[in-house]
């Protein structure tokens, strides 16, 4: 403990000297880090090579856990993209000059420290240090021990970085994959200012419910697509495919459609391609009816209701719900929703507005997948969580999200009756 209380204390100190980098600075470090990325891919695919090793294939974790010459590539990118957006630090966000003359600014500043604890998912250490750094926060990482030999390779690449370009390397610490790291992170009151939970809902939950720092819950995912009455099919099956199989172990993936009940002629026609990559779908009883020919059904007995539409998948697995009526489709999410992302597939403009204003979620997609909800999609660059909660941000979370403000207060040595 006194170990990671030392680095807790090293990562504090350095998060002051970052308030004297320039913006110009830190792009630098940042381009620099994604040049490095192209010229160390050896290295970083050879260090995750040895956590794949480890992993079970049929483990959803698996693609999380796996890089490739193609996502180092964009993760490069996305690196890249945050050095050319603006900073968020300094910005005026409110200001008034009071009767007495006093004169008031509410500012924005970094948080200071923020601690990432997430799971097997390497490409999260370098979104976090870039966004991190670009709005001039200190970072302490704690990975999971799938992936410790990447996350450990990925932070060295950044400490090389840092250290060419004259700049503490305690601006980003990566701890042990130890439960041990993960307590004392929690408990780090006074060296750490925020915490941000990256994983599966048990992860989630058990920091939120552990942590004596502030905690911005991120990431579980139980997502739905409605297809309404007025849904067009070809629209609908690109929506649902692509949420569903893009890329089947992210928080964004579908994991229940819900179909109106005078469409069910239509539904093999709206999951037929996924039949090709071997999606089981478990169905209620009018829904498997309507799907007997689709290869990989399996019908909802009426006692694993909730277990089934309650489930975040990640995996080539998805459920069906039949509903009668839009009220009974907002019921459904309601219930089992996660508060994530959310969908709708409607010609009918006046049902897609309800629809957009009951459900409760941070993001909700009228005619468009759910496989969106992603910061660079969101032009964001990269995304430090994706906040499920509704006190502070929501939705996926960039650079603004990670700063605080300030009043600055200015005066002619007034007094205060």
């Amino acid at each position: 403990m006194n170990t990671l209380t030392t680095i807790f204390e090293q990562v504090r100190a350095a998060s002051r000297q970052l308030a004297l980098l320039t913006d110009e600075k830190k792009n630098a470090v940042l381009t620099a880090l994604a040049d490095a990325i192209a010229t160390h891919r050896e290295e970083l695919l050879a260090a995750n090579a040895l956590d794949l090793e480890r992993m079970d294939r049929a483990n959803p974790l698996y693609d999380r856990l796996l890089l490739t010459p193609e996502r180092l590539e964009g993760i490069a990118t996305d690196m890249r993209h945050v050095a050319t957006l603006p900073s968020p630090l300094d910005h005026t966000l409110a200001e008034r000059t009071l009767a007495n003359g006093l004169r008031l600014r509410k500012v924005s500043v970094p948080f200071g420290v923020i601690g990432i604890i997430y799971e097997a998912r390497p490409n999260v250490s370098f979104d976090v240090f870039a966004l991190c750094f670009k709005s001039g926060n200190a970072c302490v990482l704690k990975g999971g021990s799938d992936a410790d030999h990447s996350n450990r390779a990925i932070v060295a690449l950044i400490h090389h970085i840092l250290e060419a370009q004259g700049i503490s390397q305690s601006v980003v610490a990566l701890l042990p994959a130890t439960h041990e790291a993960t307590a004392a992170m929690l408990q780090a009151t006074g060296y750490i200012d925020l915490c941000i939970p990256r994983g599966g809902k048990r992860l989630i939950n058990f920091v939120r419910d552990t942590a004596k720092v502030p905690v911005i819950e991120t990431g579980a995912g139980v997502v739905h697509a409605y297809f309404d009455r007025m849904g067009d099919v070809a629209m609908g099956t690109r929506i649902i495919v692509n949420a569903k199989t893009r890329r089947v172990s992210v928080c964004n993936a579908l994991d229940t459609l819900i179909i109106h009940s005078s469409r069910l002629a239509d539904l093999p026609a709206l999951v037929a391609p996924m039949a090709d990559k071997q999606v089981r779908i478990h169905a209620d009883a009018r829904a498997a009816q309507a799907l007997a020919d689709y290869p990989y059904i399996e019908a909802i007995a009426p006692a694993d209701e909730d277990t089934v539409y309650s489930t975040e998948f990640m995996s080539y697995q998805m459920g069906v719900k039949t509903v009668d009526t839009i009220d009974e489709a907002l019921a459904h999410i309601s219930r089992y929703g996660s508060g994530h992302s959310e969908c709708i597939i409607t010609a009918d403009a006046e049902q897609a507005r309800r629809f957009q204003q009951q459900v409760d979620a941070a993001c909700v997609y009228w005619n468009a997948p759910t496989s969106f909800t992603d910061g660079a999609q969101f032009g964001l660059g990269a995304e430090i969580g994706i906040s499920t909660q509704k006190l502070g941000p929501r939705g996926p979370m960039g650079l603004e999200e990670i700063t605080t403000y300030k009043w600055l207060i200015d005066g002619d040595g007034q007094t205060r009756t």
